[in-house]
Parts: structure tokens; C-alpha cells; sequence
């Protein structure tokens, strides 16, 4: 068993999970988003960029796709901080394997939520430069799911998280078809 997973499985308390969520929620509900859409459109404007050709529809669909995105992030962060005794951050993992709620449909909704939310907030704000930022992170973050998260909770949770993931998509959830 490797060190982290004999620390990751210590227990946090409910207060201390709730504490440290809501103190960097503000990062990522208000700090990340106005970084992508005002900090996208300023550095699009310093380099010359037009904004994104999107029409009204498209800024809608943006804007749609932003909303429910952060909804998703949102169930998915409550359903860690309550049955899965844990939080989103890899320093306060979950203790309980997550395949309710929003884990049903996807094993990464939070994921998937950040990316739509942020994705759509750029798309909204017509930015180049905040779509491009969105992508980078978004690649990155799922490089380390794959390469670091996932072995983790193989070791961690053994069969039951290896029937989970053969069952259960990465992230695109199946639209029709046995979940």
C-alpha cells in the first residue's frame, strides 16, 4: 500500500471538510470564472484577437452550457463533502467509493462540470484566449485523473472501484443503453 493511500485514508471531520470547501469555493465560483471570461477578453484585446464569432445563440448555448455545468460541479462537490466523507481536493480525499448522484451517469462529473461551466463562460464572453486557457486546463486535469487518480482508487477501493469503472464512463455520460 503506498503512503498516500495509507494517508488518504485518514478521515476528516464534517467541519473541517465543509471549512476548507468553502473557503476555496471562492477560487473557483468567482476568481477562475472572472479570469476566463474578463482576463480571456483583455488578452484577446492586448493581442489583437477579434472576439469569438458567436452569435446570440451561441452566446445562450454558452451561457446554458456554463449554468449547468457549475450545477453539476456543485452536486458533485455536496455528494463528496456528505456521502463520500471527503471533498474534491486530492489533500482531503473521499472515504467512501461515490457511485450515487451525479457519479451514476459518469465517474468524473465534477470534471465534466468545470469544463462546460468554464467552456461555456468563454464561449458566453467570446473569448479566444479564455476557450484556450479552459482547454489547456482541461487536458491537464484529465491527465492526471487518468495517470494518478485512477490508480489510486484502484489501490484504494480494489473491486469494487475496477467494477465501477468498467460499468461507468470517464467522463461523456451514455445518453441511452445500460448504466
Amino acid at each position: 500500500m503506498s503512503r498516500y493511500v495509507r494517508w488518504a485514508r485518514t478521515e476528516r471531520g464534517e467541519r473541517t471538510r465543509v471549512t476548507v470547501t468553502a473557503l476555496l469555493s471562492p477560487v473557483f465560483l468567482v476568481l477562475l470564472p472572472l479570469a476566463v471570461a474578463l482576463g480571456g477578453r483583455r488578452i484577446d484585446r492586448c493581442l489583437g484577437r477579434p472576439p469569438l464569432p458567436v452569435g446570440a445563440a451561441g452566446r445562450v448555448i454558452g451561457g446554458a452550457a456554463s449554468t449547468f455545468g457549475f450545477g453539476l460541479g456543485l452536486w458533485s462537490v455536496r455528494t463528496q463533502l456528505g456521502r463520500g466523507r471527503g471533498t474534491p481536493l486530492p489533500l482531503m480525499p473521499t472515504q467512501a467509493l461515490l457511485i450515487s448522484g451525479p457519479f451514476v451517469h459518469c465517474r468524473n462529473p465534477m470534471t465534466l462540470g468545470t469544463i462546460l461551466a468554464y467552456g461555456g463562460l468563454a464561449v458566453a464572453a467570446r473569448t479566444a484566449t479564455g476557450l484556450a486557457v479552459v482547454m489547456a486546463l482541461a487536458v491537464s486535469l484529465l491527465a492526471y485523473l487518468k495517470l494518478l487518480e485512477e490508480p489510486e482508487l484502484a489501490e484504494r477501493f480494489g473491486e469494487a472501484y475496477l467494477v465501477y469503472r468498467r460499468r461507468t464512463p470517464f467522463l461523456v455520460p451514455r445518453l441511452t443503453g445500460r448504466r
